[in-house]
This record gives structure tokens, C-alpha cells and sequence, in this order.
């Protein structure tokens, strides 16, 4: 089984196939959607959609597993990323691909086994279990492939 982790941003959108086998976890490609702060919003959006239906196209994940948001304070960043999750979201419809939506403590507990763990703690962990020989860059790489090990743990 196979699976297509997101992590939703419009500067950065982090994504990350993970395939689960009899020996582990292994990575056929991971990478950030970039967007240029200078381009017009829908236009930032149209490429997060754009490329995230390129990437189910080829890479045909069984499922994907998107990050629920979880936002304190900064109330404007978390309505720009809502939208990123919502093209994400559609592109996911538009391709019969089903959705596994993980909160930010349930990632954590499936991969360092505590629901509160830290951002280098989750990075090295996702490193070791897909033998890399670093940790992907940027963080929202790494917090991608976290999701979708996490969505392949939860499962469908």
C-alpha cells in the first residue's frame, strides 16, 4: 500500500510518497511545492492543485493523508492555509483518491509514539525509518512523509 502525505501551506506545500512493505517504509519521491510571493493568490493555488494532480497522476497512491490544521492565534495564515488544503482536497476528489486526515498529536504519537514530540525528535524518525541518509528538507518535507507514515499506520 501506498501513500501520498501532505503538508498544506501556500508558500510551502510539503508532500511525500511512502510505501509500507514487509520490511518497513520506503520512499518513491518527496519534495515542496514552492509558490512565489510575487504571483496573484489564485495563481499560487492553481499550482499547489496543479501539481499535487501531477503527482497522484504518477505516482497513483492507494491513499492520501493531509495534515488537519490546528491554528492558536495567527488566524489570517491559518484561513490562507485552509485554502491550500481545500485545492488539495479537491484534487483528491477529482481523482477518486481517498482522504485520511491526521491532526498534528496523532502524527506524532504514530511516529515517536508520544502525542507531543518535537520537530527534530519527528524528523530524525522519519529519517531512520526510511533510511535516508538526512533529514528532508525543508520541515515541510519531512512533516509530509511523517503523514503519510502515519496515514499507512492509521490505515484506510
Amino acid at each position: 500500500m501506498n501513500c501520498l502525505g501532505i503538508d498544506p501551506g501556500v508558500a510551502l506545500t510539503g508532500y511525500g510518497f511512502v510505501e509500507k512493505t514487509e520490511e518497513g517504509y520506503l520512499t518513491t519521491g518527496y519534495g515542496c511545492i514552492k509558490t512565489g510571493k510575487k504571483l496573484a493568490y489564485g495563481e499560487r493555488l492553481e499550482i499547489i492543485y496543479n501539481t499535487i494532480l501531477e503527482h497522484i497522476n504518477n505516482f497513483k497512491p492507494d491513499f492520501l493523508a493531509v495534515e488537519r490544521l490546528f491554528f492558536g492565534r495567527n488566524v489570517t495564515s491559518a484561513g490562507n492555509v485552509y485554502q491550500a488544503r481545500g485545492v488539495i482536497l479537491l484534487a483528491a476528489h477529482r481523482s477518486n483518491i481517498p482522504v485520511v486526515e491526521l491532526w498534528p498529536t496523532q502524527i506524532k504519537l504514530h511516529i515517536c509514539g508520544e502525542g507531543h514530540a518535537n520537530k527534530k525528535d519527528i524528523q530524525e524518525r522519519v529519517k531512520n525509518m526510511l533510511a535516508l541518509e538526512k533529514v528532508p528538507k525543508p520541515d515541510d518535507t519531512a512533516d509530509a512523509l511523517a503523514c503519510a507514515i502515519a496515514g499507512l499506520q492509521q490505515g484506510m
